[in-house]
């Protein structure tokens, strides 16, 4: 990987979902604070918390509750993070088969979920209090078509799915 094929990730988003967890006693004193720190261990910087825009019964969430976490990373943070993801988090992943084609959308950006937040290299499971996942968006720039995007990908060294053909 060269610095030129960087100058092409315009920003990578990591997103988590703690709507579940907000629940539990003691949220704010002792689970939101396990969360950021880990959550900031894995992306490299503080992460922004995201609160409810308005109320819904159904998820039992309230108007300004925090229910998500999220990082915008850029230039060498990002290129860091997207490279730790390829070689090192990737493979770690339990029966990984490669990313599917699927997951490059008409635009180009690439979504990544991860079920468990262990998987990253920085965080010790045995220490770890809380379980969350993680979806991450790589955005590049200056890529025009999905096809184009996939090619940028398979540069970089994403591990694509082996199709048929």
């Amino acid at each position: 990987m060269t610095k030129t094929d960087f100058k092409k990730i315009d920003k990578i988003v990591v997103n988590t979902g703690i709507g579940r967890l907000s629940q539990q006693a003691g949220f704010s004193d002792k689970i939101l604070p396990e969360l950021v720190k880990e959550f900031a261990m894995i992306v490299g910087q503080k992460p922004q918390s995201r609160e409810a825009k308005k109320s819904i019964s159904g998820f039992k969430s309230r108007e300004g509750q925090i229910i998500g976490l999220r990082a915008t990373l850029h230039g060498k943070r990002a290129s860091d993070f997207l490279t730790r993801i390829v070689h090192v988090t990737l493979p770690r992943v339990r029966d990984f088969r490669g990313v599917d084609l699927k997951n490059v959308d008409q635009n180009g950006n690439l979504n990544l979920g991860l079920r468990e937040h262990v998987v990253f290299s920085e965080i010790q499971p045995e220490l770890s209090k809380v379980s969350f996942g993680l979806q991450v968006t790589v955005v590049p720039r200056g890529v025009k078509n999905r096809e184009s995007a996939i090619v940028f990908y398979r540069e970089l060294g994403v591990p694509f799915k082996k199709t048929n053909l």
